[in-house]
C-alpha cells in the first residue's frame, strides 16, 4: 500500500492502512507513450482456510496483467507469504510469460532485517521471476523503477501479438467503491504541490 500511494504522489506515507483493496488509474510515461495503468492493492496472505480471502484475490488476478508481490525484509512470514501467491497466480495464469516481480522492502531497515539478503534471489530465481530489493520510505525512486520495469514487461507482451492476449471485453476489471474520493485526494496533493 505505501509503495502504491508512493508511486503515484512521490510521497510516503507511514501511517496506512495495508492492502485495502483500492484500485488506482494513472497514466504513465513509457518508452515515450502514455499508458493507462490500473493498479489493485490486494491482500497479502494466503491462508488455505480463508476461502473468502482467496476468493477476492482469484477475482483481481483473472483481470491483471503484470504482478509484483512484495514482502517486508523485516517479516519473515510476509517473506513466506511470496511463494503461495506466486502458485495461485500461475494456477489462474499459468502462461509464464506473465510478469511476476518479487520485491523485498524496507531496504532501510537493515538492522531489523529478518530475511537475509540472499533470500530474496534465491526464491525469485526458484520461481523464474525477477527480484529487487527496494525502500519505499527512502527511494521513491527506485519504487517509480519497479512499477515502470512491470509496466514495459507487460507492454512488451501486449505488443508481441500474443493469441493468449487479456480480453478486458469478458474480464471486467473491478470498480474501486471509493474513488470519488480518491480523486479528490489526489487533487488536494496535486493543488498542494502546484502551489
Amino acid at each position: 500500500s505505501a509503495m502504491i500511494v508512493r508511486f503515484l504522489t512521490k510521497r510516503f506515507i507511514g501511517d496506512y492502512e495495508p492492502n485495502t483493496g483500492n484500485l488506482y488509474s494513472r497514466l504513465v510515461h513509457l518508452d515515450g507513450d502514455h499508458v493507462a495503468v490500473q493498479i489493485q492493492d490486494t491482500p497479502g496472505c494466503i491462508q488455505e482456510d480463508c476461502v473468502q480471502v482467496l476468493d477476492s484475490l482469484s477475482r483481481c488476478v483473472k483481470w491483471a496483467e503484470g504482478f509484483l508481490l512484495v514482502y517486508s525484509i523485516t517479516d519473515y512470514s510476509s517473506y513466506q507469504s511470496v511463494r503461495p501467491l506466486y502458485q495461485h497466480i500461475r494456477k489462474v495464469h499459468p502462461d509464464a510469460r506473465t510478469p511476476i516481480i518479487i520485491v523485498g522492502n524496507k531496504a532501510d531497515l537493515l538492522h531489523a532485517r529478518q530475511v537475509q539478503a540472499k533470500e530474496g534471489p534465491q526464491l525469485a530465481n526458484e520461481l523464474g521471476s525477477l527480484f529487487l530489493e527496494i525502500s519505499t520510505s527512502d527511494d521513491s525512486q527506485g519504487v517509480c523503477d519497479v512499477f515502470h520495469y512491470l509496466c514495459k514487461e507487460v507492454s512488451k507482451l501486449q505488443h508481441a501479438g500474443s493469441t493468449d492476449r487479456r480480453r478486458s471485453s469478458i474480464i471486467p476489471r473491478p470498480k474501486s467503491p471509493n474513488m470519488q474520493d480518491l480523486k479528490r485526494r489526489f487533487k488536494q496533493a496535486l493543488s498542494s504541490k502546484v502551489k
